[in-house]
């Protein structure tokens, strides 16, 4: 699964964006998923999951054709994203996640440097920013492929496994073709991967280690325990 961020500040046309791109993509038969950043909290007062939360107690909601969770108290990004069954996942806002591309909704150039720049792809609206390619509403079908032709997502740990000080660094070495999200080693540690439900959850080298030794020294007295691949599946 991949991701693009859609980066700016309010009024900037990111919602617009964010929806326009997401249609654009399923129209390249792509399933679209979309993670909305924000300061703001996600329910309105006097509502009926604002009535019925309380802190540390998560409030879900059925309706008949769809779902929702709302957690009480901060989670982390990769705790949402691992949990979404889609292609390409669109990140509306996010200006601190520097661990994926994003495209930049501008109001004004002099906000460019606010909204780190070396990790975009591309501009979309009035504004541009030379030599990214600029994108409107007319060429919504172009930045679609383009998202989806470099939309990636790197473990966000930080943790330098990779042989740079961290994700950020990463991400503007992929879009300067001089690395690839392969060299994101927390994604792919040691001989051991965890996926929850179908997604890979990146490891920093130390928790693969823990992991890995504590699982093999548990399997080891099996029998029918051999060298080869190991699949444990919980439910």
């Amino acid at each position: 699964m991949r991701a693009i961020g859609i980066t700016g500040f309010k009024n900037s046309g990111k919602t617009t964006l964010t929806g326009l791109l997401a249609t654009a993509l399923e129209g390249l038969g792509r399933k679209v998923a979309v993670i909305k950043c924000t300061h703001h909290g996600l329910d309105l007062p006097g509502r009926d999951t604002s009535k019925l939360s309380a802190p540390g107690r998560p409030v879900a909601a059925l309706g008949e054709d769809d779902a929702a969770i709302f957690w009480s108290g901060k989670i982390g990004f990769m705790d949402l994203f691992t949990r979404l069954p889609a292609d390409i996942v669109l990140v509306e806002g996010g200006k601190n996640l520097t661990f994926l591309p994003r495209v930049l909704c501008l109001r004004d150039v002099l906000e460019a440097p606010m909204l780190a720049p070396e990790l975009a792809v591309g501009t979309f609206g009035p504004i541009g920013l030379p030599p990214l390619p600029a994108f409107d509403e007319n060429s919504l079908d172009e930045l679609a492929r383009l998202a989806d032709a470099k939309a990636f997502v790197l473990g966000g740990l930080d943790c330098g496994l990779c042989g740079r000080e961290n994700c950020a660094d990463l991400t503007r070495d992929i879009l300067a073709d001089a690395a690839t999200p392969g060299d994101c080693l927390a994604l792919t540690p040691s001989s051991l991967s965890l996926r929850v439900n179908g997604q890979e959850v990146p490891l920093n080298a130390f928790t693969a280690q823990m992991l890995e030794g504590g699982l093999r020294g548990m399997l080891a007295p099996l029998k029918g325990m051999t060298a080869g691949t190991v699949e444990i599946v919980l439910k």
